[in-house]
């Protein structure tokens, strides 16, 4: 019996391990869509009124300053807050295989736009408490313009509010990313 009970545990745990937490063509392509999907509900960013905040944003997505954080699960109360200015945030969601999602906070500054870069495809959703904040623009960014940030989303915030900005992945390689967020509308030097 006991070698009955060790030889299915072990057929399951191969069969796991087999089957594993890979992503497939279909993911793949899932995972793009949704990210199109995304963009499509918001506005094109016009590069005339970003180019500015993508090239300053780049300077810091490749040489910093970096600070890792973890985001909080979804369903959660993010602690994990993301307001240093020029900062490279490293962002770990946590999950596994096809489900990967959590939150972290920012609170804005100033009432004003701000421009939440990251280095993945898929977007994110901005919330007041409970109420999603609409994006002004959202575009992707070519890598001549910037090879470390992939797109850009904008977005109006009010000062001294907490928004809890939320973060999806159907790829373990989408679990890890950079995340900017800067005033999309003052100078940078």
């Amino acid at each position: 019996m006991k070698n009955l009970l060790k030889t299915g545990l072990s057929t399951c745990a191969l069969a796991m391990l087999m089957t594993g937490c890979g992503t497939t063509e279909a993911q793949d392509a899932a995972a793009m869509e949704l990210a199109t999907e995304q963009q499509e509900l918001a506005a094109q960013c016009d590069p005339a009124e970003t180019e500015e905040i993508i090239e300053h944003s780049c300077i810091h997505a490749e040489s910093g300053p970096f600070q890792a954080v973890t985001a909080a699960a979804l369903g959660t109360v993010p602690f994990v807050d993301v307001n240093l200015p020029h900062t490279a945030y490293n962002v770990t969601l946590p999950g596994s295989c096809d489900q990967y999602g959590g939150s972290v906070i920012f609170t804005a500054e100033e009432s004003t736009e701000y421009a939440f870069l990251q280095s993945r495809y898929q977007g994110l959703r901005i919330f007041d408490g409970t109420t999603e904040i609409g994006l002004e623009c959202r575009s992707y960014i070519s890598a001549s313009a910037c090879g470390a940030l992939k797109n850009i989303a904008i977005a109006p915030l009010e000062a001294g509010k907490d928004y809890r900005l939320e973060f999806r992945a159907t790829r373990a390689s989408d679990a890890q990313f950079t995340l900017l967020v800067e005033e999309a509308a003052h100078e940078h030097e």
